[in-house]
């Protein structure tokens, strides 16, 4: 009984994480230049990462320089750089629901690298996001690109497969050098690619400096962190559930903000997104609860 609690709050935390991603569309295209995707990702993600490093003062030792570039690159570099491919190619509502996989990714990549057998609930309530998404934020008009659509699943894919390494390999240091080598290594590989594919920002307002700040700090530093956070407390598919509420609440924003409607269909579809996150956690716990005894039955037939 005592754990329940923190157990709750490890949800709650790494929630904030995604919720935070899921400003990131009010923030770059009210407050951000446009034109400049790729730019934008390296700076949410290098200047943090290097002033952690500097006051942290600590570096990767031995096997951790490979897997920190490998982490690095999966969870920020190329699925920033894949996400915007995506965000560019196709209508928000197909790049979304392209990368609502990921949480059916995520239980093929435990149940490969992690071991961990998915049970039929846990895939229905994968599948059950991945609708949800969908009638969130689909309209009939939306088209299709191959490119677009391949470059949605990919990025998807690319953050899934690092979301399992980090819980195989656990982090050797605390939490913050963990996310900023990572911010690092990401906006490293992000940036020379801006420069060479994008135009130099050329001025900017006191409104650029503030959206700059804040997806830095908070969408980006601070989501992070809870993110391997909570990567480190829960199942990693319970964490990958958790992301789906970042089409939600960039939706609702829409919807409060920019005074955007919704139709029935799209209600739906947030009930079903809730539906998909509850049970995913649901499933973990009692993923959990069947796991003790079979381990000790195992102990003791060894």
């Amino acid at each position: 009984m005592k754990t329940a609690p923190a157990r709750l709050s490890d949800i709650l935390l790494t929630a904030l994480a995604p919720i935070a991603w899921g400003t990131t569309y009010i923030v770059a295209t009210e407050l951000l230049p446009p034109g400049h995707p790729l730019l934008v990702a390296s700076l949410r993600s290098l200047p943090v990462g290097l002033l952690l490093l500097l006051w942290l003062k600590q570096l990767p030792e031995g096997i951790w320089w490979w897997r920190i570039l490998l982490l690095g690159s999966l969870n920020i570099g190329i699925f920033q750089a894949l996400l915007f491919v995506a965000a560019y190619r196709l209508p928000g509502g197909v790049a979304a629901t392209a990368g609502a996989i990921q949480p059916l990714l995520v239980v093929l990549f435990s149940w490969g690298i992690l071991h961990e057998k998915p049970s039929q609930l846990s895939i229905g309530a994968a599948i059950a996001g991945f609708v949800g998404v969908g009638l969130l934020v689909l309209n009939p008009a939306a088209s299709l690109d191959g490119i677009g659509i391949l470059a949605a699943i990919a990025g998807a894919a690319i953050m899934g497969l690092g979301t399992v390494l980090v819980k195989r390999w656990k982090r050797p240091v605390s939490l913050l050098v963990f996310t900023a080598w990572q911010l690092v290594i990401g906006g490293m590989l992000l940036l020379p690619l801006a420069l060479t594919l994008e135009e130099p920002i050329t001025q900017l307002s006191t409104m650029n400096l503030l959206g700059f700040v804040y997806l830095g700090l908070i969408g980006t530093g601070l989501a992070y962190s809870l993110w391997f956070r909570g990567i480190d407390k829960l199942k990693p598919v319970a964490v990958s559930y958790l992301g789906l509420l970042s089409p939600v609440v960039a939706t609702l924003i829409g919807f409060v903000v920019l005074h955007q409607t919704f139709t029935p269909l799209q209600w739906i579809g947030i009930a079903l997104v809730l539906v998909s996150v509850l049970l995913g956690q649901r499933t973990t716990q009692l993923r959990q609860k069947l796991g003790k005894p079979t381990r000790a039955r195992n102990f003791l037939k060894g």
